[in-house]
């Protein structure tokens, strides 16, 4: 189909799952800060008043109980839930982390192969400036600056919790507006839905191009006409359950593998940020219009165990030549990913809300997989 509506969806940083999200990648970082060779596999669950982390690590300079626990309601705090079912202050934890079985272990110290098997998928389309799909920019940039108002205490009528769907339609597989919009945010007893809309549509517009919105009948706030209790109050929150939000919208396909909680021996985590790396590569380069591309890795050994690439009709040179040409340029195993983008940082709590991909590339290496700096050896590997 060339002429489609797409939808997506983005949650906020206050979502249940998405506060799991930030306490899994917290640690993470904490433990990268005391030694960047630490692996991690951490799990959270919020439910009313309590926080339980679990999970496989293997370190030399263990986190303390303390440590964790403060970890635990720094993210809380920052977050904002102060309700007497789930404050930063009160919440009961609850923390067991276990060493990391040697029979993965094995696999990593020998070789440096990969800490699982898995498939990831990378993506990339000549669509808005970041080169993404245009209805989970939308959605996640309506989300993001929702979010950074109600941090900023200018937003007190609304709470943490929220999600959000931006449906765009395309003309000749190029999007051209919304056709509907739905957003479901928590707020404060007292204010009506409409009073709700009122507050987010400037936020709306402030996020589409002119001339995008679909117009206030096909806008929808709270559908159900209530939102006030909201968080881990009314919905369990558990690590790794936004997968289509932490990637591509649900444009393509997905390996089925969460990200966070992991260190970058995981290639559910690596491999996908390289995957990325290379289509958007790819795609600022000129060889494509779009690529999608699949990596897949066996648990202990090195080197991908498949390398896919299609450009859908839109590529200059022929999609093998594009893996050759990439396989020529990367080191694609664990370790070479690892060096190539910097993943041994403790960068990874930044990217637990409004998308993996897409964002702007930081000074201290945050995002480093949103580099574009292969543009120009492609382009001389294609004339060469």
């Amino acid at each position: 189909m060339n002429d489609f509506i797409f939808t997506s969806e983005s949650v906020s940083d206050g979502h249940p799952d998405k506060v799991c999200d930030q306490i899994s990648d917290a640690i993470v970082d904490a433990y990268l800060t005391q030694d960047p060779q630490a692996r991690t596999a951490i799990e959270t669950v919020v439910v009313p008043n309590r926080v339980l982390v679990f999970g496989e690590v293997k370190s030399t300079v263990p986190l303390v109980r303390k440590q964790i626990d403060q970890i635990i309601r720094d993210c809380i705090r920052e977050i904002g839930y102060e309700e007497p079912s789930f404050d930063w202050q009160t919440v009961n934890t609850e923390v067991s982390l276990n060493i990391q079985s040697p029979d993965i272990s094995r696999g990593l110290d020998a070789g440096q192969g990969a800490g699982d098997q898995g498939i990831m998928f990378g993506y990339a389309s000549r669509e808005n400036e970041e080169l993404m799909p245009t209805p989970l920019f939308f959605a996640h940039k309506f989300m993001q600056l929702l979010g950074e108002d109600r941090r900023a205490g200018r937003l007190p009528q609304l709470r943490p919790d929220g999600k959000c769907q931006f449906s765009v339609k395309y003309e000749d597989h190029k999007p051209v507006g919304t056709t509907a919009i739905v957003a479901s945010i928590q707020h404060v007893e007292g204010i009506s839905s409409e009073e709700v809309k009122d507050i987010l549509l400037p936020y709306v517009k402030k996020t589409l191009p002119e001339g995008w919105y679909c117009g206030d009948d096909f806008f929808y706030v709270n559908p159900t006409g209530r939102f006030v209790q909201g968080g881990p109050e009314s919905d369990t929150g558990l690590t790794g359950r936004k997968i289509i939000v932490d990637t591509y919208g649900g444009m393509i396909p997905h390996g089925g593998g969460a990200f966070s909680g992991k260190d970058s021996t995981k290639v559910d985590r690596s491999a996908s940020y390289i995957a990325r790396y290379m289509a958007k590569n790819i795609v600022a380069s000129g060889l494509a219009d779009r690529c999608t591309l699949q990596l897949s890795y066996a648990i202990g050994r090195a080197d991908p165990t498949s390398f896919y690439l299609n450009t859908h009709r839109t590529g200059l040179i022929p999609e093998d030549q594009l893996i050759f040409l990439l396989r020529d340029l990367l080191d694609l195993t664990p370790r070479g990913i690892r060096k190539r983008l910097l993943l041994e940082k403790p960068i990874y709590q930044r990217t637990a809300c409004y998308g993996h991909f897409g964002r702007k590339v930081e000074s201290d290496g945050g995002f480093s997989w949103e580099k574009l700096d292969l543009v120009d050896e492609l382009r001389r590997q294609l004339l060469g």
